[in-house]
């Protein structure tokens, strides 16, 4: 959320923003319910000022064996005038409030202005794509031969979009999990916590997630509760509606979960594989840092990621991304894609994302300096470290063999009881 005194004096930079963003905010309806709610706000004041003046003048009348009658009827009338201001100023206000929900966060000036995804821009890449003397398969057609999944089962449990794995898969999954969680949290100093995959309304508000993006989300209508589309969302609102010391910051999460998103809309050209699914399971970092750093930590959130993807020899680059594939709520943002030869394109499996106060602000995060005085809004920051199961899809297609076995990654062998190769 932006300050409203921000948005009054920064209008065109707002607008940019709007229209750069490709988000669709009356803001002259904004900017007039901003003036109509303090113009009600001093109305009021005014009158309660005049109320408390008949309030005290009224015992000083009678003592004086005056008649306050007339005061009296002049009081009743100004406590009905500030009655109805206050009916019309909760009015304004919670229309006020609603249209500033929409309007996305400012995109740093870092951040190059385009249209979509064509318009981002390349920062580095890693390791080389391997070559083959076959013709490589896509990893759903490695993943059934090799037994890993059920996806006639999932769609009979649950239906399409849903994965079942098994056997071996079910085990490279998990290990992969593990894998993550110990070198964030061994390597990258990331504290661990598992949080619920249910959470309120006002955890989805306070992130970014509504009211924008409310039918891509499952809801549970008789609890008014969410599954989460990412940890992202409970995970940032642990400290919510807190003031933190200096001293705390920077706070480094990192957790697992199940992932949830209806995806709607989005369904048509990617339905075969693990590319885009109902249901996934990520790890995701999330950061709480004091502004000045908040940039800094965002580059290191990406090493972070990164680390995962070298560890495990898997090709990859990283892109920043432009304004018009920048989400709502981020200030900039990169995304990590693996090279996926099966099916011989990129597939994102990170997005790394500062926030600034954007979400801070929604949520009521603040910390207190060193220095004292007045408190300041967090920034938050998080990343995938990384998304499943598309870096499944990424291990099976980069490091299957002519005879339709897939390598395993060194650094996973371990977590596998040494196997080393699925076959």
């Amino acid at each position: 959320m932006l300050d409203l005194k921000f948005i009054r004096e920064n209008q065109q930079l707002v607008a940019s923003a709007v229209k750069n963003k490709h988000e669709k905010v009356d803001l002259e309806l904004l900017l007039n319910l901003d003036k109509k709610r303090r113009d009600l706000l001093q109305e009021a004041d005014t009158l309660k000022q005049e109320k408390n003046r008949f309030s005290a003048l009224v015992p000083q009348m009678k003592k004086e064996g005056k008649d306050p009658q007339e005061e009296l009827t002049r009081m009743r009338d100004v406590s009905d005038r500030i009655g109805r201001l206050d009916a019309k100023l909760k009015e304004v206000s919670e229309k006020l409030d609603a249209l500033l929900l929409r309007v996305p966060n400012i995109p740093h000036e870092s951040v190059p202005v385009g249209e979509d995804e064509s318009s981002n821009q390349l920062v580095r890449e890693w390791g080389n794509k391997p070559k083959f003397n076959f013709t490589p398969r896509p990893h759903w057609e490695l993943a059934e031969n090799l037994k890993l999944v059920d996806l006639p089962r999932a769609a009979k449990v649950t239906g399409s979009g849903f994965i079942l794995f098994v056997k071996w898969g079910a085990r490279l999954e998990r290990a992969l999990i593990n894998f993550m969680l110990d070198t964030h949290i061994r390597e990258h100093g990331y504290q661990e916590v598992s949080p619920p995959v249910m959470v309120n309304r006002d955890s989805m508000t306070g992130t970014g997630q509504l009211p924008k993006l409310e039918e891509d989300m499952y809801s549970i209508e008789k609890e008014n509760l969410f599954l989460i589309p990412t940890a992202e969302v409970p995970v940032s609102n642990i400290h919510r509606e807190e003031t933190l010391s200096e001293q705390m910051l920077p706070i480094y999460y990192v957790a697992y979960t199940p992932c949830f998103r209806r995806e709607a809309g989005a369904y048509g050209k990617e339905t075969k594989g693990f590319v885009r699914v109902h249901q996934f399971d990520k790890v995701e970092m999330v950061k709480f840092v004091a502004p000045d750093d908040s940039y800094d930590e965002l580059e290191k959130l990406v090493k972070n990621a990164e680390k995962i993807l070298q560890l495990l020899e898997l090709p990859h680059r990283v892109r920043l991304l432009c304004t018009g594939d920048l989400s709502f709520a981020a200030a900039k943002c990169y995304d990590l894609e693996v090279w996926a030869p099966g099916v011989d394109r990129y597939l994102e499996v990170s997005s790394c994302s500062n926030f600034e106060s954007f979400q801070a602000r929604r949520m009521s995060l603040k910390f207190r300096s060193r220095q004292g005085g007045k408190s300041q809004f967090v920034h938050t920051l998080n990343g995938s470290g990384l998304a499943l199961p598309r870096t499944v899809a990424a291990i099976l297609e980069n490091f299957q063999t002519e005879k339709g076995s897939v390598r395993i990654p060194k650094v996973l062998q371990p977590y596998l009881d040494g196997k080393e190769e699925l076959t």
